[in-house]
């Protein structure tokens, strides 16, 4: 059972992101303030839903909620600052385009920078205890989605309208065959043998 709320403040909101572990993609953080008076018997942690479910949720959470807000964090950057300080980026970014500004924050994960001097939480699989981070997985892994079939019309050879830019065998595969796109992370390790010396 999701809990609306974590602490006392009256704008509580919650954040999250999806597409950390892809080769491929941005990784997209969501910020949801939602009002105290939702309730969905839906919702839970995205990764426990199923697409349609999460598709269906979307518009719900879009229209219910006081404010949300979505962030991409492009492939350059990721390589540019590390995966860890993107995603807590993409969530920063998020809740600053709030409004009204949230008096705390609940980030789903056990790392965060303050942002605006908000005081916040981090909430280890907070995801599948407060409606908020719940309502932002949804949202941050919908956009996401999107995001990648877009860019799979682009390489379809990829396809990343399924994989969504995860390293799937097909992926890698996809990769040893026709070589990384602008669309990948070069810091990750796209083959298991790159680390390998040819000596």
């Amino acid at each position: 059972m999701l809990l609306l709320k974590f602490s006392d403040f009256i704008l509580e909101c919650g954040t999250d992101e999806a597409g950390r572990g892809c080769l491929a993609g941005p990784v997209t953080a969501a910020a949801v303030l939602l009002p105290d008076n939702f309730k969905s018997d839906l919702l839970n942690d995205s990764k426990q839903l199923s697409k349609k479910i999460r598709e269906k949720l979307k518009p719900i959470i879009e229209e219910a909620a006081l404010s949300f807000s979505v962030t991409h964090i492009e492939p350059e950057i990721i390589d540019d600052i590390n995966i860890l300080n993107a995603s807590i980026k993409a969530m920063q970014e998020c809740v600053s385009k709030l409004n009204p500004t949230p008096n705390y924050i609940i980030v789903d994960g056990n790392r965060f920078k303050p942002i605006n001097n908000i005081p916040y939480s981090t909430i280890v699989k907070g995801d599948s205890k407060y409606m908020s981070i719940a309502a932002a997985s949804v949202v941050a892994k919908t956009y996401r989605d999107d995001y990648m079939n877009r860019i799979h019309e682009e390489f379809p050879m990829y396809n990343w309208k399924k994989n969504k830019g995860y390293p799937t065998m097909e992926h890698r595969e996809a990769i040893r065959k026709y070589g990384p796109t602008k669309y990948h992370r070069m810091s990750f390790r796209l083959l298991p043998e790159q680390l390998k010396l040819d000596l």
